[in-house]
C-alpha cells in the first residue's frame, strides 16, 4: 500500500500560514488525513486557539502511545530579508524552506505519517493518541492544556508521550530531552520621589535602589546544578525609567528579570526569595518596590528508564548515534504533559528555528519518520 510521505506533508503544512494563534488550515488538513486513516478526531478549540485530538484504537486501552506537537509558528520577522517564500515550502540543495519547517511542522508531519502507516500496516494491540495544538508559540494557555483538560473530562489516557520538538543541536540523533528547566519572569517597579538633579537630597532616586536590587539578584548564585540539570540562571532583561531629561530625578523605575531554574527550586520558592530581596532594598532606601511574577513552567524530569531507553534504542538503530539525555534549552509543552504521563522529547536538528530562511533537511524528515515508526514498533512489540 502507498506510504505517507512526511516531506510532502511537511510542505503542505508549511503552506498553511498558521502564525500563532491562526489555524491557517493546518489542523483541517491533518484532521482529514487522520480521519481517513481511521483515527477518531475531535477539535478541542478554546478561545482563539485551535487544537486537534486524534485517537486510533480503543479508548482507555492500558497500552496507549502518545505524540504531542504544534502547528502554530512564530511571526516572519522582516519578510524582505527572506530569500525564499516563507510559506512556499520550496526546496533548494536538499533543504525545504519555510516558517515552521524546523519548529515544528516537520516533526508533526513525521509522527502523523508514522502513526498513519503503522496502524495501516501492522494494527497494534493498543491505542495511539495524537495531541496537536495551535498555541505552543503563543501564551500556551489554551493549547496543550485545553487538550489535556478535554482528555481528563473524557477519560482519555496516554501511557507515555513523545513530544516531537526539535531537540538536536547539530546532528540528527544526538540529543533527547528528558526534562526541562522551569521559567519565571519577575517585573519590579520602584517608586521614589521626583526632584531636581541639582538637589538630590530633596528627592528619593528610584534608580539607586533599582541598581542595588538588580546587582544583588544578578550576583547571587542560585545553585551549582543538580544530577540532571545545569546551574540555574538569572538574567536582567530590562531596566527602564522613560526619563528624557538629565536634570530630573525620575519618580519611578521598572525592570524585569528572567530565571531558568532546575529541580532544586520551585516557582514559589524563587518568588519568596525575590520578594525578600526587594523588601530588603526597599527598607534600605526608604521607598516602595512592587513585584509581579509569572511562572511559565516548573522544572521537571522524567528519570532515565523504560521510555528514554525505548527512544534511545530507536534513534541509535536509525542514526548510528547514541543520544545524550539532556534537560537543556527553553520550555516546551512537555511541561504540561508531564502532569499526565511520563514524557520525553525527540526531534530534528533545530539550528534554524525562528530564523529568517528557516529550513529543514528533507532527508532528515524521512529519517525522523523512520525513528518514530521504530519507536511504535518496539513499544507495541
Amino acid at each position: 500500500m502507498p506510504q505517507t510521505d512526511p516531506a510532502r506533508l511537511t510542505a503542505d503544512l508549511i503552506r498553511c500560514p498558521s502564525v500563532t494563534p491562526e489555524e491557517g488550515g493546518a489542523l483541517v488538513l491533518l484532521e482529514k488525513l487522520l480521519s481517513e486513516a481511521g483515527f477518531d478526531c475531535t477539535r478541542t478549540d478554546r478561545g482563539e486557539v485551535s487544537n486537534l485530538f486524534a485517537r486510533w484504537g480503543a479508548k482507555g486501552h492500558a497500552k496507549t502511545f502518545g505524540f504531542n506537537g504544534h502547528t502554530d509558528v512564530v511571526p516572519l520577522g522582516d519578510e524582505a530579508a527572506w530569500t525564499m517564500p516563507p510559506f512556499g515550502a520550496e526546496e533548494k540543495e536538499g533543504f525545504m524552506y519555510g516558517r515552521g519547517a524546523t519548529d515544528m511542522k516537520s516533526g508533526v508531519a513525521a509522527f502523523v505519517a508514522a502513526a498513519v502507516d503503522f496502524v495501516k500496516d501492522t494494527p497494534p494491540d493498543g491505542a495511539i493518541i495524537l495531541t496537536i495544538t495551535g498555541d505552543e508559540e503563543g501564551p500556551a494557555l489554551d493549547g496543550t492544556t485545553a487538550l489535556l483538560d478535554y482528555m481528563e473530562r473524557e477519560g482519555e489516557q496516554m501511557s507515555v508521550c513523545l513530544v516531537g520538538e526539535p531537540t538536536c543541536p547539530n546532528e540528527m540523533g544526538e540529543m533527547i530531552k528528558i526534562g526541562r528547566r522551569g521559567s519565571l519572569t519577575a517585573w519590579f517597579t520602584v517608586t521614589g520621589v521626583q526632584g531636581h538633579s541639582a538637589y538630590p537630597h530633596r528627592a528619593n532616586n528610584p534608580l539607586n535602589a533599582m541598581a542595588r536590587l538588580m546587582d544583588r539578584l544578578a550576583s547571587h548564585e542560585l545553585d551549582q546544578g543538580t544530577a540532571h540539570f545545569d546551574a540555574s540562571t538569572l538574567a536582567v532583561v530590562t531596566i527602564d525609567t522613560g526619563n528624557p531629561a538629565t536634570n530630573v530625578i525620575p519618580a519611578q523605575a521598572t525592570s524585569a528579570v528572567n530565571i531558568r531554574f532546575n529541580d532544586s527550586h520551585s516557582g514559589a520558592s524563587l518568588t519568596e526569595w525575590l520578594q525578600g530581596e526587594a523588601d530588603k532594598v526597599a527598607a534600605e532606601f526608604g521607598l516602595e518596590i512592587g513585584m509581579e511574577v509569572k511562572i511559565s513552567g516548573e522544572s521537571f524530569i522524567t528519570p532515565p528508564g523504560a521510555l528514554s531507553e525505548l527512544v534511545s534504542a530507536a534513534v541509535a538503530a536509525e542514526t548510528g548515534m547514541t543520544p545524550e539525555l539532556s534537560t537543556t534549552g527553553g520550555t516546551s509543552d512537555a511541561r504540561f504533559v508531564k502532569n499526565h504521563c511520563p514524557v520525553v522529547e525527540f526531534g530534528l536538528v533545530g539550528k534554524t528555528m525562528h530564523q529568517v530562511d528557516e529550513r529543514v533537511e528533507v532527508a532528515q524528515i524521512h529519517q525522523l519518520k523512520s525513528i518514530y515508526t521504530r519507536i511504535l514498533q518496539d513499544y507495541f512489540a
